[in-house]
């Protein structure tokens, strides 16, 4: 959700020509990671939950291009996303840590002594 309202942030940056581009890429593809986690989370089944995770994992890919892009582009200076660049980082290592722990299966539980 901190990404989220830093991308918001950085985007009132950006010049209004982008409002309808980027601006409205890069808040959408910020959006869609903390709501795609929680839907996943929400419908309590491992596999449905892994794949929200990769889709969350896939907009961060998305807003990472567009963080790319707008300094390309000269819309954006490379100091004012380091910031941002250095969240998306963060927000990356988590969903693989949460992805890698969903993968691992569940350790059985063995049956009780008699």
């Amino acid at each position: 959700m901190a990404l989220v309202e830093t991308v918001y942030k950085l985007t009132f940056n950006l010049p209004l020509s982008e409002k309808f581009g980027l601006v409205s890429q890069m808040n959408r593809a910020a959006v869609s990671i903390p709501a795609n986690i929680a839907e996943g989370h929400g419908l309590k089944h491992r596999g449905v939950c892994l794949n929200h995770l990769s889709i969350s994992r896939g907009s961060l890919s998305e807003l990472e291009t567009c963080l790319d892009l707008v300094v390309r582009l000269g819309l954006l200076k490379p100091e004012s996303v380091a910031g941002v660049q250095s969240q998306c980082d963060g927000v990356g290592r988590l969903l693989g840590a949460l992805i890698r722990a969903l993968r691992t299966p569940a350790p059985r539980s063995s049956p009780p002594a008699p």
